[in-house]
């Protein structure tokens, strides 16, 4: 099964510029780590919202909370156990912060 390992930051914790820790690249190097992707700081997200009528754009997450979703990364693994160990050796190469571990849903949207 898939897992999704979303990476929430504070705002101004992320330098785009600044190289992998080595740390962190041994982790995604792991065979079961199957894909993994940085994101720009929060002020380049604009959400789509509903809205009375249509869709509203806005500049920002603007989710309440003082963390933002700074990255991602998909895991491999036989169940949730699993994959909570290549969460914890993430949140070990990190100084703030939090991962919230989601299994991916198997099927895909075929449309009507």
């Amino acid at each position: 099964m898939q897992y999704a390992l979303l990476i929430y930051t504070h705002p101004g914790n992320q330098d785009a510029e600044r190289p992998m820790d080595s740390a962190i690249a041994a982790v995604l190097a792991k065979p079961n780590v199957t894909g993994w992707a940085r994101l720009h700081a929060e002020e380049s997200a604009t959400t789509v919202r509903h809205g009375a009528i249509e869709a509203v754009l806005s500049d920002g997450p603007f989710i309440e909370t003082k963390e933002y979703l700074a990255g991602l990364v998909m895991v491999e693994a036989g169940n949730l156990d699993e994959a909570l160990v290549v969460a914890q050796e993430l949140h070990e190469t990190m100084t703030a912060g939090a991962i919230e571990v989601r299994p991916v849903r198997e099927a895909r949207f075929h449309g009507a």
